[in-house]
């Protein structure tokens, strides 16, 4: 496959990768989508879909022959996603990639509060033990979830207290990632904290919510017990909860707190805040 485009990108019949995707091909850059569904990847010029499992080196490695830079979107939620990582960067190494482009989370580390950073930290580690040079794309907690986080009584629920976080709009996030895809030597051996332009508590994203939707959303900080318990009901895995719940206690923690410019470096532009995202049309 080694005549197919040098620049490869997972994920794009996801929300992400297909902003990445789509910005690359206006831009004109050919690229091979990485899809487990050749179905569901975007139809673009110069951009071939070939089909991979993260999980599934035979199928991946001949995917990835003649790709110099990967984009690679973390794969979805999942108990086995770690090893789903593992082995897809273990066949990107075997097929000579170069250069992988991580999209991994802000604050990961091995003992992160959130549970998900630590999958991430672990992920970003093994990319590095595999020889590829790497960028990393640490993004905060996604401001386009902020809107589905109010139930249908219109309350935000969560044992978040008066923290705050630095929340990014995803097409930021998607901006970066091309403004590094375009020249990917440039930014080898970075890691880009990616956030919006300021901290926001849970209850100041009420207030605003409230303004721009004209719906009347609240916030109440739940108690660890309260919380648990008020996710019990959707019946998920024991791990799950708890990184939904593990959400808003790094946010608790001051862990996913502090602005940076790392956006406006990447891309020339300031990061969309939260007051100019709910002015937005999907709201």
């Amino acid at each position: 496959m080694t005549d197919l485009p040098g620049l490869a990108v997972t994920g794009s019949s996801g929300v992400l990768g297909g902003m990445v995707a789509r910005q690359l091909a206006e831009a004109g850059f050919p690229q091979r989508l990485l899809v487990r569904d050749a179905g569901r990847a975007p139809e673009l010029d110069t951009a071939p879909p070939v089909l991979v499992s993260y999980a599934d080196p035979v199928l991946s490695r001949p995917a990835l022959e003649g790709v110099k830079t990967l984009f690679m979107v973390s794969a979805a939620e999942a108990e086995d996603r770690l090893q789903q990582h593992y082995a897809f960067v273990d066949a990107a190494a075997a097929a000579g990639v170069q250069h992988i482009v991580y999209t991994s989370f802000f604050g990961a580390a091995p003992d992160c509060t959130f549970t998900l950073g630590r999958d991430h930290y672990a992920t970003e580690e093994r990319i590095r033990a595999s020889g590829t040079a790497f960028t990393f794309l640490r993004n905060n907690f996604y401001l386009d979830f902020l809107p589905t986080l109010a139930g249908e009584d219109g309350v935000i629920r969560g044992p978040a207290r008066d923290g705050v976080m630095a929340a990014v709009a995803r097409e930021d996030i998607a901006r970066s990632a091309v403004a590094v895809l375009r020249d990917p030597a440039v930014h080898a051996g970075f890691t880009y904290n990616l956030t919006g332009p300021e901290d926001i508590s849970l209850a100041r994203a009420a207030e605003v919510l409230t303004r721009s939707t004209g719906r009347t959303i609240t916030y109440h900080d739940e108690t660890l017990e309260e919380a648990y318990s008020s996710r019990a009901s959707y019946g998920a895995p024991a791990w799950l909860v708890k990184a939904w719940v593990s959400t808003y206690t790094a946010i608790a923690a001051g862990e996913l707190a502090g602005p940076t410019s790392d956006v406006r470096g990447l891309t020339g532009q300031d990061p969309i805040g939260l007051e100019e995202f709910a002015k937005l049309p999907q709201l």
